[in-house]
């Protein structure tokens, strides 16, 4: 199994329990706002004062330039196009990301000191900031914090950093259409029910009359709300 495919089993194994995006201290008002929907429209499950809010928000700045690029190069690092997924960056991770970091502001320092962490480290080794670096050395440095069981003194900063932009990777992708897709995720859906199959019937004696066929298992009527007369006969 690959990396993708790993991730996508251990989302589906966590779907009911809440997403991965959590931090210690972070209280549970800032822990239930990670989900958030971005959206322009006035029905996207918002409430007005929250919305004043939002709009608030996505007025302001955090990250500099050269932030939101590296952002951005860590996103497509950590979740990459395949043949039939968009990468994170096609998702808006990083606009989630930049969003989320002025939403939980105990997230400025630990990102902000984590991308220089990294650049200096990107500096030390091969002589330019992360994201100027060729691919292959920004894997090779990735690899360096990408596993906690391989922590040294040198490397733990940037491990804790790693593990906070992965996880608000995760959680921004998988809450896209994009993500829901990749995973096949489809949430609540209506079933189709056309009725106790003929053969049960049969087998039972039974049969449907026609005039309940057509108020019951209509399929074009299933979205209809039934009505009923004060006998509790089914109208329609």
């Amino acid at each position: 199994m690959d990396r993708r495919e790993s991730i996508k089993t251990l989302l589906m194994s966590s779907l009911g329990a809440g997403m991965l995006f959590t931090t210690p201290g972070a209280t549970k008002a800032a822990e239930e706002a990670i989900p958030l929907v971005f959206a322009n429209s006035d029905g996207y499950g918002r409430t007005p004062k929250e919305k004043a809010r939002d709009e608030r928000l996505f007025k302001e700045t955090f990250f500099t330039e050269h932030e939101l690029e590296t952002v951005a190069v860590l996103c497509d690092l950590i979740l990459p196009a395949t043949s039939t997924a968009g990468s994170a960056g096609d998702a808006g991770v990083p606009d989630f990301i930049a969003f989320i970091v002025k939403d939980m502001s105990y997230l400025k320092t630990p990102l902000r000191g984590g991308m220089a962490w990294l650049d200096n480290r990107a500096k030390k080794k091969y002589g330019s900031v992360f994201k100027d670096c060729e691919v292959n050395e920004q894997t090779a440095l990735l690899d360096e914090i990408a596993y906690p069981d391989k922590e040294t003194e040198e490397t733990a900063p940037g491990i804790r950093f790693f593990r906070q932009i992965r996880n608000l990777t995760l959680t921004g992708y998988y809450t896209t259409e994009i993500g829901f897709n990749d995973l096949g995720y489809v949430g609540n859906t209506p079933n189709i029910w056309d009725g106790v199959p003929e053969d049960v019937l049969k087998e039972h004696g039974m049969s449907y009359e026609k005039e309940w066929l057509e108020k019951c298992v209509d399929q074009s009527k299933r979205t209809d709300i039934a009505e009923w007369d004060e006998d509790g006969n089914l109208l329609n």
